[in-house]
């Protein structure tokens, strides 16, 4: 692993724990906040955000391994370093932004930052995918 792809892996693996934060101010809500059991939109797109932020921060992770090994230039794998992780960043703050009032009944337009997350998590995943499979094998000594 390249020192740049482990510093940015332990960036994201000092990141996990505002996840787990999350989790617990969700239990929280859960908890002591009648309003938020009376708004079931809001549980659920809180609950969505929370998983797709965990989630998208493990397969960052993954796609660190393989980065490196990837037949792509320098450039395309700022790309994907860059790209997943940042998925992971604007897929959970369209749920949640969406949603902040308690008695919201409808996501408001920050929904829309999903579909920026979704377009950078595609772009990451396929550039990755394609440098993988160009990549030629080794041959054995």
């Amino acid at each position: 692993m390249s020192p740049g792809t482990r510093k940015t892996a332990g960036i994201l693996i000092i990141i996990i724990p505002t996840v787990i934060y999350g989790g617990v101010s969700i239990l929280n809500f859960l908890i002591n906040d009648p309003q938020y059991m009376q708004n079931p939109l809001r549980q659920n797109l809180f609950r969505a955000g929370h998983a797709h932020a965990g989630v998208l921060l493990i397969l960052s992770l993954v796609a660190l391994l393989y980065v490196d090994e990837a037949n792509l230039s320098k450039r395309w794998k700022w790309v994907v370093k860059t790209f997943i992780p940042l998925s992971a960043i604007f897929l959970p703050a369209a749920f949640f932004f969406s949603v902040l009032k308690p008695d919201a009944t409808r996501p408001n337009a920050l929904i829309n930052l999903a579909y920026v997350g979704v377009a950078l998590l595609v772009t990451g995943l396929v550039t990755l995918g394609i440098g993988l499979i160009q990549k030629k094998p080794q041959l054995e000594t």
